[in-house]
Formats: structure tokens, sequence, C-alpha cells
């Protein structure tokens, strides 16, 4: 017996039991149509909301930048990485969110492996929605702070443990994910504030699908509820909305001077390249000049989830492009993926441990990219599959 026999036991089990994950393989840039495993298919996969990762302007700016600056930061932002660049996406991005500051990272997983370590500890507790993103999940862990779930979206729960705990521990942090990345509902923020207010809690939301489609031209969770000054910490990512690699942690000025000094993620890795702060320095421009690349997302969105739900298809509890088609078991939802794929149209199955048992799913991920002609492909599509695998009638 090999010491690492067990590995192909567990590789097999998730492929007996249809959790195995296919990763194909993409010969283009993003858009509303790609190049996977070299057969062009309707894109319904990619997190790019606003058509950004491949916009000439994002690809001008990183040239640019590269040209001046090279490609890699070369250290870590605390020792020789920092550049103005960084300096200015940081104070660019503070003002756009509307709020006193704002710290760059590599990503939004490694924002929140940042923030929550930085903030509580042994002697704290941590207030978690129970779908909260697997990078929140890791950095409560890494925390050693004490996590106490409450039930998902429900501000009732969630001060019945404020009210339990709250006088058990040193300092206490909320946090939730604005949108919910697999299910596509909005957590009632304003309402979570009203609570947290109470019980000295530190207050902190994860917008990665936020950012760039809820608010004034895709300023965020915060400023669709009018919470500016209310939310202590607000991360991001960039790598969707927005098109490129990196995160955010923007907020209280304070929490941001201390994630300078002890946000491990800051100190010891290096910097976001030049061609991503770059090219995310011009979509901030696009975002202040106009709103037409949000507004187009969200008719996008309105127009494919009704005519979804005409058809039969159960899209779930989402409120924002976020559109799930829950099929239930994961053999059922790889079957409608591969059906779909041969039909021409890109839509991942997503199952366990992604999403619970039984809640296997087709995410579909709606871009201000799509023509309306691309939306009518991808329904038919998905009618002709439902039909043929007794999905809907």
């Amino acid at each position: 017996m090999s010491k690492l026999d067990w590995v192909d036991e567990e590789l097999n089990k998730l492929r007996e039991t249809g959790l195995y994950n296919q990763i194909r393989t993409l010969g283009s840039a993003q858009g509303a149509w790609l190049m996977v495993d070299g057969k062009r298919v309707l894109n319904f996969c990619s997190n790019n909301y606003l058509g950004l990762a491949n916009h000439p302007r994002l690809v001008q700016a990183a040239e640019t930048a590269m040209r001046k600056y090279g490609v890699g930061p070369g250290a870590v932002r605390s020792i020789a990485g920092t550049l103005d660049l960084h300096i200015e996406f940081d104070q660019r991005m503070a003002k756009f969110k509307g709020v006193e500051a704002a710290i760059s990272l590599q990503s939004g997983f490694a924002a929140n492996l940042a923030v929550i370590p930085a903030l509580v500890g042994k002697e704290d507790a941590i207030l978690s929605d129970a779908l909260n993103h697997a990078s929140i999940i890791d950095g409560s862990r890494l925390s050693g702070a004490k996590i106490l779930r409450y039930e998902h979206c429900d501000v009732a729960d969630l001060e019945r443990v404020l009210r339990e705990t709250r006088k058990e521990f040193r300092r206490c942090l909320v946090v939730t994910d604005g949108v919910f990345s697999m299910d596509g509902d909005v957590a009632p923020l304003d309402k979570i504030y009203d609570v947290t207010r109470n019980y000295e809690a530190i207050l902190m939301v994860d917008d990665a699908h936020g950012e760039g489609v809820l608010g004034r031209g895709g300023r965020g969770i915060v400023d669709h509820f009018d919470l500016h000054g209310k939310v202590d910490v607000e991360v991001g990512t960039l790598s969707k909305a927005f098109g490129v690699m990196g995160g955010v942690v923007a907020g209280n000025a304070r929490i941001v001077e201390w994630l300078h000094q002890r946000a491990r993620p800051f100190l010891f890795s290096s910097a976001i390249t030049v061609p991503d702060v770059a090219a995310g320095l011009a979509a901030i421009d696009l975002l202040e000049e106009s709103t037409v690349l949000v507004d187009k997302l969200w008719d996008n969105a309105r127009f494919f989830k009704r005519e979804m739900q005409t058809l039969g298809f159960d899209t779930g509890a989402s409120t924002t492009p976020i559109t799930p088609v829950m099929l239930g078991e994961a053999p059922l939802a790889q079957a409608v993926s591969r059906k779909l794929f041969e039909a021409g149209v890109f839509g991942m199955a997503l199952g366990f441990p992604t999403v619970p048992q039984g809640k296997a799913r087709i995410r579909v991920m709606i871009s201000a990219a799509h023509k309306q002609a691309d939306l009518e492909y991808g329904l038919e599509a998905f009618a002709r599959v439902g039909r043929e695998l007794g999905v809907i009638r």
C-alpha cells in the first residue's frame, strides 16, 4: 500500500458520486463567447459582470504602465513593493467607495485572510452567516476566534446569538457576504447594522459580488443601503466586475492603518502586479464616467431571469444578475452541463462542497457583454436541454 493510495480512493468517490470537477480550458479572451476545449461556446460562467476583462481601455492602461514600471512589483508592499501606482489606486478606490481609506491586496481571498485575523483573536468571537464564502471561513479559522454561525440572512437569529454570547468575549466581529455568490441573494445589511450597533460589534461585509453591480454606478452594497460611515470594513475583489486580479479592504481609516502594520498577506506576499493596478484604475475611470455598463448588466439579468422562470426553471432566491438554475442532485446538474456544452453553451455544474448536498445547480453569470441575441441563444439551449432531461415540460 502506498501512503498516497487514499488520494486515488477519494478521487474515485468523487467520480462515482458525480462530484468530480472537470476543469475545462479556455483558448480566448473573456467575453460573451469563448473558445473552450477548442469549441466556440456562449459564456455563461465568468464573473466578468461588466465585460471589462478584455476592455480596450484596461488593456491599454496595463500596457502603458508596464512600459514604465515593468511587470512584477519585486517585493512586498512594506519593503520595496509599494509603487506610487498602488497609492493612487488605494486613494481612488476609497473615493469611489465613499470611505475614509482603502488598502489593496493580492486577491479578494487574500483580503479576507488579511483582515479577519488582524481584527480578532482567541479572546474574541466571529458571528458569521451560515452561507458565507470559503475565504471568510478560512480567515475566521486562522484568527483563532470563536466562530458562531447564525442562520442565513436571519437578522433575528443574529441578534439572538449576540444577546446570548456577547458578554463572553473581548471583541466581536459580525461578518457577512454582501451578495451570496451561489444563490445571488443580497444580505439585509441595513437590518444587520441596526442589530450590531447595539452590541459594540465590528461590522464587516464581503462585497465581492456587489462591487460594480449594486449601488450608484456599481459602488457596492454599502452605497445600495446608504450605510456610508456605518460599516467598519468592506472587503472587495477586482477579479469580478473590475475585470483584473486583486483584493481591497476599505472603510475605517484606523482599521486600514492597522492592516498596513499587521495584515499578513500585505506584509509577507508581494504586491498586486503593475498591469492589474493600472487596469483597475482604468476600470474605476469607466465606472465614474458612466452607468451604461451597470445598467446593461441589470437589463440583461432581468430579461434572462424572467424568461427562464417562464420556461419553468427554478432560479432560486436570486435578486441579482447571478442566476442559479436549481437542479438538485449533482449527476443531473453535470448531465445538463454536458448537454448545454454540446449545444454551444458553457454552463458549469456546481455541486458539493461548493453548494450544499442536494442543491446542485448550473449558475448562470450574466454580463453586460451579452447581447440580446446571445441571451436568446442561451434560453433556447436551456429549453431544449431542460425538456430532453425532464427538468421542465
